[in-house]
C-alpha cells in the first residue's frame, strides 16, 4: 500500500518552500575514543534495514493528496555515510561548525533524508558522530529509541545475528500516482462521511438532552482550535525580529538533579524548569541591549507518542503560547510558565492535531510562513538515556541535539544523559547577530534558576 506522509508532516514540508523554515534536526554524540567504525557502520545498515524509511525518499503526489515515501531505487548506504577527520585545533568548536554547516545544507530530496559523519582526531583523543535527518523520519523520542539499538550497555559490543535484506521495490505502474492519490481522497471523504453520520445523531441527541452542556463544550473546542491556530502577526521581542539563513550552534551543561531540585522549589516540573532557565537568559539579552521584555510567543512540541506506536517516526505537536521571560523571579516564573504548559498539555484541539494540520494545508503558505517567523522561541525538552552507554566499543560521553529554529530566533533543545541535561543551541544571526553576548545571558539565566535548588 502507499504510504502517504501525515498531514502534520506534510505541514512542515510544504513550508520548506522558504529555506528559514526547513525542519533539519542535527545531533552531535561525542565519544571518549575512536571506536570500531566497522561496527559503528554496521549497525546503522541493521538500523535502514529494521526502518524502512530509512531508506525511502518523498515524492509529491496529485493535490489535495499529500506526498507520499516510496523506496529509493538508487539506495546507497555510503552515500548517505562518511568518515572525516576533524579540523585543526580538533576541538568541540570545530565539531560543531560541521554540525552548523549541516544544519543550514538542504537535502537531495532525490534520496532519503539522512546523513552520518564519523570524525575522529579529536585533540583529547576522542571521537564524534554528526548525525543528521528530517523531522519527518522521527522525533526526539523516537530518535532515543533509535539509539537505543546502536548502543551497547558494554564496553564489548554485542553480536547481533541479523542479515541486511533488500527490499522488494515494485516497478511504477503507469498511472499508478493518480490512482493512490484518488483512492487516499476517497478514503478521506469515506472517513469523513461515517464520522458525520455516525457522530451527527449523538450530536443532536445531545443537544436536545443538554443544550447548555453541549452548547459549553462547543464553544470549548472552537476556543481550544483557534488557540492552536491562532495568527500571530508581531514577535514578542521588539529586539529579535530579523530572520535569516545563518546559524549558530552552542551547547550548554546543566546537572539535571539541581535543575530538577529548581523545578521542585519553584511548583513545577525539570520542563518548566527549562523553559524558565531559557526565557530567563532571554531577559537577561534584551536588557544587555536596553531593550524592555514582556511575554514572548513560544512554541513547544509535545509527544502525541503513545506505547503502541513503532520506533521512530514523527509523532509530535507543535503548541504555541506565551511565557512570562520578563518574570525576574526564578520561582515565580516557573510556577506561572507551569501553569500556561499544563493548560496546552490538556487542550481539546489534541487528539485532533493531523484534521487540524490537513486543513492549515489548504491556507496559502505565505500566510503560514509569516506566522512562523513571529515565533520568538523554541523549546523542547526529551528524555534521553539514563545509564552510559558504548557505541563500537566506545563510551559515549556526551550528546546534543539541535532541533530547527523553523523560523523562530532560537531554538534549545535539552536532551538527558544520565544526571546532565546537555542544550543544544541553534541561534538565527539574523535575529541574534552576537552569539557569544546571548550564550553569556543564557548561562546567567541558567544559573539564576539553579540558584532556587541549592
Amino acid at each position: 500500500m502507499t504510504e502517504f506522509m501525515s498531514n502534520s508532516d506534510a505541514f512542515t514540508w510544504a513550508m520548506e518552500t522558504d529555506p528559514r523554515l526547513r525542519s533539519t534536526v542535527v545531533s552531535v554524540i561525542l565519544l571518549e575514543r575512536v571506536p570500531d567504525w566497522n561496527v559503528v557502520r554496521t549497525r546503522f545498515e541493521l538500523l535502514s534495514n529494521k526502518l524502512p524509511i530509512f531508506r525511502k525518499r518523498v515524492v509529491e503526489s496529485v493535490p489535495p493528496a499529500p506526498p507520499r515515501w516510496e523506496f529509493c531505487p538508487d539506495f546507497d548506504l555510503d552515500f548517505h555515510m562518511s568518515r572525516v577527520s576533524v579540523p585543526e585545533p580538533g576541538s568541540l568548536d570545530a565539531v560543531l561548525e560541521m554540525a552548523r554547516r549541516a544544519a543550514m545544507d538542504e537535502f537531495d530530496q532525490a534520496r532519503p533524508m539522512w546523513e552520518i559523519t564519523f570524525i575522529d582526531g579529536l585533540a583529547d583523543g576522542g571521537a564524534a558522530v554528526l548525525c543528521k535527518f528530517h523531522h519527518s523520519l522521527t522525533d526526539g523520542v523516537g530518535g532515543v529509541q533509535i539509539a537505543m539499538t546502536l548502543y551497547d550497555l558494554t564496553e564489548e559490543p554485542r553480536v547481533i545475528d541479523e542479515e541486511v535484506v533488500e527490499p522488494q521495490i515494485a516497478s511504477p505502474q503507469l498511472f499508478q500516482s493518480y490512482r493512490d492519490s484518488a483512492n487516499y481522497d476517497m478514503g478521506l471523504l469515506s472517513t469523513a462521511v461515517r464520522g458525520a453520520l455516525k457522530t451527527g445523531p449523538l450530536l443532536l441527541l445531545n443537544g436536545l438532552r443538554r443544550p447548555i452542556q453541549t452548547m459549553s463544550e462547543a464553544t470549548e473546542m472552537v476556543a481550544s482550535v483557534y488557540r492552536t491556530v491562532r495568527p500571530v502577526n508581531r514577535t514578542g521581542s521588539s529586539l529579535m525580529t530579523n530572520r535569516s539563513l545563518v546559524r549558530r550552534l552552542g551547547v550548554l551543561d546543566v546537572s539535571m538533579p539541581r535543575l530538577r531540585a529548581a523545578a521542585h522549589r519553584g511548583g513545577g516540573a525539570l520542563n518548566d524548569a527549562f523553559v524558565a532557565g531559557v526565557a530567563g537568559g532571554l531577559r537577561r539579552y534584551h536588557e544587555k541591549h536596553g531593550v524592555d521584555v514582556g511575554d514572548l510567543h513560544l512554541t513547544m512540541p509535545v509527544s502525541l507518542r503513545t506505547t503502541d506506536d513503532d520506533m521512530g517516526g514523527n509523532k509530535i505537536t507543535l503548541m504555541r503560547f506565551d511565557v512570562p521571560a520578563g518574570v525576574a523571579n526564578p520561582a515565580l516564573r516557573i510556577n506561572s510558565i507551569h501553569k500556561r504548559t499544563q493548560r496546552v498539555r490538556h487542550e481539546k484541539s489534541l487528539p485532533y492535531t493531523q484534521l487540524i494540520a490537513g486543513a492549515l494545508n489548504l491556507v496559502p503558505r505565505w500566510y503560514i510562513g509569516s506566522i512562523l517567523r513571529h515565533v520568538d522561541f523554541l523549546a523542547s525538552d526529551v528524555p534521553g538515556i539514563p545509564v552510559p552507554v558504548y557505541l563500537g566499543g566506545a563510551k559515549v560521553r556526551a550528546q546534543y541535539a539541535f532541533g530547527p529554529t523553523i523560523g523562530a530566533a532560537v531554538n534549545v533543545t535539552l536532551l538527558t544523559y544520565v544526571d546532565t541535561c546537555a542544550l543544544g543551541i541553534d541561534v538565527d544571526t539574523g535575529a541574534i547577530p552576537d552569539f557569544d553576548v546571548f550564550y553569556d545571558c543564557l548561562v546567567a539565566g541558567f544559573d539564576e534558576v539553579l540558584a532556587l535548588g541549592d
